[in-house]
């Protein structure tokens, strides 16, 4: 047992990494599920690459990495939602779009600096096992506002994710409750980012959120799978990282992925289709 353990006994900053990456899990988890619900991977694709430039801007000026990340969100979406509202171009061009040119644009930033790279590697790919106390709270409170956030517009939620006509029917208004997920899911990669790296966030909303969605039938037990996975993730992320010297975010998302692709396997072995998610109240 000592293998599955020792690494967390005498190792302050593997059990920073632990907290702080379960923590992210669970940010990711429950953004994550809508994410899947909505066929939102792509701007979530999107917004995690293109926090690059306000990222890379902000190291470079001195401020805050996370405000950078917070303005390079808001210049993602905000251009998004200009190019579908004042043009003839699909949402998916416009992301596309915003996407390479945003990534472009924080490659130019950083090939500017040539002692750039060291947190070019950060950004990327996240400094979990460097995590502090600071970074653990700040976390926390990321994860108990996107879980308020996800409870109180829980049903507006719902019925954007699988009937946008419903929710408009229903009051409430469409472009304000998807402008609130866009939100949520924005507010993780910003914060998370400095866990596990922009690259690497995107893999925690996908993976664990996906296998739920193969398993759940409800939205609840999909995201209680998700934050489920996601941790075991990590977890098993880091005794790989820590038994073969290898890099710790990198493992936590290819255990995340293996996870999904196991249950992949086991679901079609069933033989039977996938169970249909519906918005019920009990998971």
């Amino acid at each position: 047992m000592d293998i599955f353990i020792a690494p967390f006994s005498n190792n302050q900053f593997m059990v920073n990494a632990l907290l702080a990456g379960v923590l992210v899990a669970i940010t990711c988890a429950i953004a994550g599920t809508f994410v899947i619900l909505r066929g939102m991977a792509f701007i979530g694709d999107a917004l995690a690459h293109g926090v690059l430039p306000g990222i890379a801007l902000a190291f470079l000026l001195g401020y805050p990495g996370m405000l950078g990340a917070a303005a390079g969100a808001v210049c993602m979406i905000g251009g998004v939602t200009l190019i579908t509202q004042r043009s003839r171009l699909s949402s998916d061009t416009a992301i596309g779009l915003l996407f390479i040119g945003m990534l472009s644009l924080g490659v130019v930033i950083v090939s500017r600096s040539s002692s750039f790279s060291g947190d070019l590697t950060a950004i990327l790919f996240g400094e979990i096992l460097g995590v502090g106390t600071e970074s653990i709270w700040l976390q926390l409170g990321a994860a108990a506002l996107i879980g308020i956030l996800a409870f109180v517009c829980s049903r507006p939620f719902l019925l954007l994710s699988f009937d946008p006509e419903q929710a408009q029917v229903a009051g409430f208004s469409v472009r304000l409750y998807h402008n609130i997920m866009l939100f949520m899911i924005a507010a993780t990669i910003i914060v998370s980012f400095q866990t596990v790296g922009t690259l690497l966030v995107f893999g925690l909303l996908i993976a664990p959120a996906g296998a739920g969605a193969l398993l759940a039938r409800r939205i609840r037990s999909m995201m209680a799978w998700a934050v489920i996975f996601g941790a075991v993730s990590v977890y098993a992320g880091l005794l790989l990282s820590y038994h073969f010297r290898l890099a710790a975010g990198a493992s936590i998302i290819l255990v995340a992925t293996i996870i999904f692709f196991i249950v992949f396997i086991f679901a079609n072995m069933r033989g039977c289709r996938p169970p249909a998610l519906n918005g019920g109240r009990h998971g």
